[in-house]
């Protein structure tokens, strides 16, 4: 299963392909701030259909933006055009925050509880996760353990893999179940992994 990782950026636009054991493939798409700004989200658009056209994708993962300091109406409206682009090539996609993402790479390497993941922590990992020889581009890392967590994902909402499979990082952000025990919600449980919230953090787009 070739699944598409995604780490959004107008300037350098990380991508990879993992299939469960090997990174297949990575890049960028590039533009420059001195290109009408309408220019940059249609060639990312477009770039990122082409890129899904060359490749043999079977599912897709992509880093959103969340609010406070992460969060700009810039990039909010490049994942806009990078959700339009998937929904018209019918991909599956699963999104993941930013944290969530880190949380992956910070796992394999074994940080310390509060350790601040920075680029060449993510890079860090991608190489040990991979087993890369060579160095690769911050984006494309990111980018890769995007791709990595949305294999597990996939796989677990495809059944190849069970809950017990899972580490505790992806048990918490997958499957996790919260029952209140005090406050006004004593006694009420909600389901917060991602694999119960379709059409909220997943989207089903292939059958669309």
């Amino acid at each position: 299963m070739n699944v598409l990782g995604l780490d959004p950026s107008l300037t350098n636009f990380g991508w990879a392909i993992y299939n469960g054991t090997t990174l297949v493939n990575s890049g960028r798409f590039q533009t420059k701030a001195s290109m009408q700004f309408i220019d940059r989200y249609i060639y990312m658009r477009d770039s990122l259909r082409q890129c899904i056209q060359d490749n043999d994708i079977d599912y897709v993962g992509i880093e959103y933006p969340v609010f406070n300091n992460l969060w700009s109406e810039g990039m909010y409206g490049l994942f806009l055009y990078c959700s339009e682009a998937l929904k018209l090539e019918k991909k599956d996609v699963v999104f993941f925050s930013p944290g969530q993402v880190k949380a992956h790479a910070k796992y394999h390497l074994g940080r310390p509880l509060g350790w601040k993941m920075l680029k060449g922590d993510m890079v860090e990992a991608c190489k040990k996760h991979a087993n890369l020889k060579k160095n690769i581009n911050h984006n494309e890392a990111d980018a890769y353990w995007v791709a990595v967590a949305s294999h597990t994902f996939w796989g677990l909402y495809l059944g190849e893999i069970e809950e017990s499979d899972l580490n505790s990082v992806e048990q918490k952000q997958f499957t996790k179940v919260h029952t209140y025990k005090r406050g006004k919600k004593q006694g009420k449980t909600e389901k917060k992994g991602i694999i119960y919230r379709e059409d909220e953090r997943f989207f089903l787009w292939s059958q669309t």
